[in-house]
């Protein structure tokens, strides 16, 4: 049974939550503050398979409790934000976080969210996966450019997974929703391309000539597999 960690100081919506993704079959505890959640990942006995985390906890915010735990984990994490804003939610990305929902949410669109997650998080493929010096290992999530192994979220991986499916060829953001994030696009939603940023930031650290990720006015995304541009 997966287990799930929430992390947020309204300790009413805790148990409304934790209530309602226990009778959906999961296992679920919740903590407070962020110092409880960092003691949690670091115990591999109590480690759950997946976080929310809000972002506004008193003292150390998920913010920095996010930007601790990306250093050592690579569990898959959805961010709360009771602000919704825009920049929150892009900043959460840039540090790490899978997914996000704005506070209040509908706990039938977080159990969603959580099972898009965990299927993603168990993507299991017949063999390894090679775009020019890239690697990539599905079964274990894991993706390499030469021997140095990329230290890429569940959702970096999945993104850069589906562009490798079909390298050479624009993927649209729609397209890379579903099949990397595991839900629909939304409305002036930043996601693929906070994503996509920061898979290009990791591929140029690993000395990644090709392939490379390349954006097409309009269009979508591309991994390229040769030097001439995308058109």
């Amino acid at each position: 049974m997966p287990g799930i960690l929430i992390a947020d100081d309204d300790r009413e919506l805790c148990e409304l939550l934790a209530a309602y993704l226990r009778r959906e079959g999961l296992e679920v505890d919740y903590v407070h503050d962020a110092a409880s959640v960092l003691a949690r990942l670091s115990d591999a006995g109590l480690r759950p398979d997946l976080l929310i985390l809000d972002i506004g906890m008193p003292g150390r915010d998920g913010l920095d409790a996010l930007r601790e735990l990306r250093l050592k984990h690579r569990l898959p994490v959805i961010m709360l934000s009771a602000r919704g804003e825009p920049v929150d939610r892009v900043i959460g990305l840039e540090l790490g976080a899978d997914d996000y929902l704005a506070k209040p949410c509908l706990p039938r669109e977080l159990l969603a969210r959580v099972r898009a997650q965990l299927r993603r998080h168990t993507l299991v493929s017949a063999g390894d996966l090679q775009v020019g010096e890239l690697r990539l290992t599905p079964g274990e999530r894991r993706a390499f450019v030469g021997g140095r192994e990329l230290p890429l979220t569940g959702a970096e991986f999945g993104l850069l997974f589906s562009l490798a499916q079909r390298a050479g060829e624009v993927v649209d953001k729609a397209a890379l929703s579903r099949t990397a994030l595991g839900r629909e696009l939304e409305r002036f939603d930043r996601s693929i391309d906070v994503h996509v940023s920061r898979l290009r930031q990791k591929l140029k650290q690993a000395g990644a000539e090709l392939p490379r990720i390349e954006s097409v006015r309009g269009a979508g995304y591309v991994l390229t597999v040769s030097g001439a541009p995308a058109s």
